[in-house]
């Protein structure tokens, strides 16, 4: 059978269809990246935001409308939060909700009656990752999140915390590595969460896949800023964890913070980032923002103006507050108008744009280990240590997909966006 897989959204989702493809493999079937010639269609939705969902909605019509002779399975995060999915949306043969996700192989083929064949089909190790040529993997830890913040409705969609243990998370990485995959990257709803329900912690697994793996490079997902231990960053001492952490600030202003239900304040942020820094070399710092939060005053989007420009990050995910039915934010007074968010979210990209290239031209003449991509015409692209995107111009015929190598960054390109290097 011919399968075809898609996802949209968060990199959990990605480590979830990267997992769906290994299981569909193991029966004996086969991946594709043509919708028109699959015999199965595999969606895994979002919803973090209205336009989640829309885009969801987009992708299953779009994807039954190409193939309307293929078995349809939606999945995922909107899949979990509207029932009323399959009666809106035609063509859907089976809805699979998040807390069957790890059992979305064995449903659909018994579900939808296919036959499976033999795993001995599929020889060990043998294109078992989602995508040939992919370098990085994603690795799911855990799923669910203890908290509530008021904005989010993932936590509705996921449930509550489930933990993987160490020793299925050790054998997916060194599969992976046997696989060619020079990198991974642990992701979770509540990744700091990992191991609460199984006397675990991240920092636990973390040391365990340092001791039981030789991956070259470990990533860290989203991590909440309360959820770090005193002694967490000591784990960089090791080379092979990544000198990047994406911590979620939302917003610089405490009363704002309050109404999100966040449990870190901005002088805690601060104090955590500066120990960061200061025990991580080449470190890098990435965000979440969201603009326009219920009862935002102008007040409130200086004060959080003024802290990310106190903090400086090398970039920022920037998400305009939308109404999600179903949060605590939804029922808030005072929602902000669409025009003032609209001006907001402009003034903060410059204010981004402008951290990106402070901090990308700040390394010029630094040298970096980077993990190449891809090859854009006669460049090549990859990523350093802690996270920045560099481009390598190489008019030869040299093949650096999926090497590693010693690179100097010489500038930045002229759209401020990434740096050019020279190799060592």
């Amino acid at each position: 059978m011919q399968i075809h897989l898609k996802t949209l959204g968060c990199r959990l989702n990605e480590a979830e269809l990267e997992s769906w493809a290994e299981g569909f493999q193991a029966k004996g079937h086969h991946l594709t990246d043509s919708v028109e010639n699959a015999d199965l269609l595999v969606v895994n939705t979002c919803a973090v935001t209205q336009e989640a969902v829309k885009k969801s909605r987009q992708i299953i019509r779009r994807i039954h409308r190409n193939n309307n002779k293929a078995k349809l399975v939606v999945s995922g995060c909107y899949a979990s939060l509207d029932e009323k999915i399959k009666q809106d949306i035609p063509g859907i043969d089976l809805l699979i909700n998040n807390q069957q996700k790890d059992q979305l192989v064995d449903i659909t083929l018994n579900e939808l009656n296919f036959e499976s064949m033999p795993a001995i089909s599929t020889e060990p190790g043998e294109a078992s990752i989602f995508k040939r040529g992919r370098n990085r993997a994603f690795i799911k830890v855990q799923d669910g999140c203890r908290y509530r913040c008021t904005f989010c409705i993932v936590t509705v969609a996921r449930g509550e915390e489930r933990s993987r243990t160490e020793a299925d998370i050790i054998n997916d990485i060194n599969l992976f590595q046997q696989q060619g995959i020079q990198e991974i990257v642990l992701t979770g709803v509540h990744l700091g969460g990992y191991g609460s329900e199984i006397d675990s912690c991240l920092y636990k697994l973390i040391k365990s896949i340092l001791s039981n793996t030789d991956i070259p490079r470990i990533r860290l997902a989203s991590l909440e800023p309360w959820d770090l231990p005193e002694n967490f960053f000591s784990l960089f001492s090791d080379a092979r964890l990544m000198p990047h952490m994406h911590l979620p600030l939302q917003s610089g202003s405490d009363s704002v913070l309050k109404r999100m239900a966040r449990r870190c304040k901005t002088n805690d942020f601060k104090k955590l980032v500066q120990q960061a820094r200061n025990e991580i070399p080449n470190f890098n710092l990435t965000t979440d923002i969201i603009v326009g939060f219920p009862g935002e005053t102008e007040e409130e989007w200086q004060e959080s103006i003024n802290f990310i420009k106190e903090i400086s990050f090398s970039h920022i995910h920037i998400f305009t507050y939308s109404k999600r039915d179903g949060t605590k934010a939804a029922t808030l007074s005072n929602q902000v108008d669409s025009a003032i968010k609209k001006q907001r979210s402009k003034q903060l990209h410059a204010l981004s744009n402008s951290m990106r290239k402070t901090e990308l031209t700040n390394n010029i003449g630094t040298t970096h280990a980077v993990l190449w991509e891809t090859k854009n015409n006669n460049a090549w692209v990859g990523y350093t240590e802690n996270f920045m995107r560099v481009e390598l111009n190489n008019e030869s015929a040299t093949e650096f997909e999926n090497q590693i190598s010693k690179v100097k960054i010489t500038h930045v390109s002229k759209n401020a966006e990434h740096c050019i290097v020279e190799l060592i």
